[in-house]
């Protein structure tokens, strides 16, 4: 699906836009009820429609404590994903990084952690933030990769902090200062 919206961070195979109501018409809404996708995050436990999808994307193209926007792989104009700096404080000049990567043949290929790169270093620079962090489960490895690729460092783990498929799970909490944001 070509996007009516152009490209906000350019990066060498892919470029992130803001979402836009023609997203919903794409495999988007699928992303958030397909088990897994999503094992790694608190979706796919309500259903998850173009309804739903379309709202979301309404409320955050006004939202301005959170920059949601849509990752798309150049070569074929695709959106393989949503990656956003979300919670963004003012003050405390801090935001939360969270990632979605929908399309599976797009994983383990570094897409993720170009896109990631891209938005941290707009965060930082243009944003004027101080620290991003993020929380993810201790099952999920890619997002632990991610984060030390970012060059983030773990802080903790909340044990038990979150209810996925039946069990309570920790989540394990990583932050990145402005000054220590991995470019290569």
């Amino acid at each position: 699906m070509v996007s009516h919206n152009y490209p906000f961070l350019v990066g060498e195979r892919l470029y992130l836009r803001g979402l836009a109501e023609s997203d919903v018409e794409g495999p988007y809404p699928a992303w958030l009820n397909d088990q897994e996708t999503c094992a790694g995050n608190s979706h796919a436990v309500f259903p998850y429609g173009t309804f739903q999808a379309a709202a979301y994307i309404r409320e955050v193209q006004t939202n301005r404590d959170a920059l949601v926007l849509a990752i798309v792989a150049s070569a074929g104009d695709r959106h393989i994903g949503n990656i956003a700096l979300q919670n963004i404080h003012p003050i405390h000049r801090s935001a939360d990084l969270a990632i979605l990567l929908g399309e599976r043949e797009y994983w383990g290929q570094g897409y993720g952690l170009e896109a990631a790169r891209l938005l941290c270093r707009h965060g930082f620079a243009a944003l004027n933030l101080h620290r991003i962090q993020c929380g993810t489960y201790e099952s999920n490895g890619a997002m632990q990769k991610l984060a030390l690729a970012l060059g983030m460092c773990q802080e903790g783990v909340r044990r038990q902090a979150a209810y996925k498929s039946g069990d309570y799970v920790n989540v394990v909490e990583y932050g990145l200062l402005r000054n220590e944001l991995i470019v290569g």
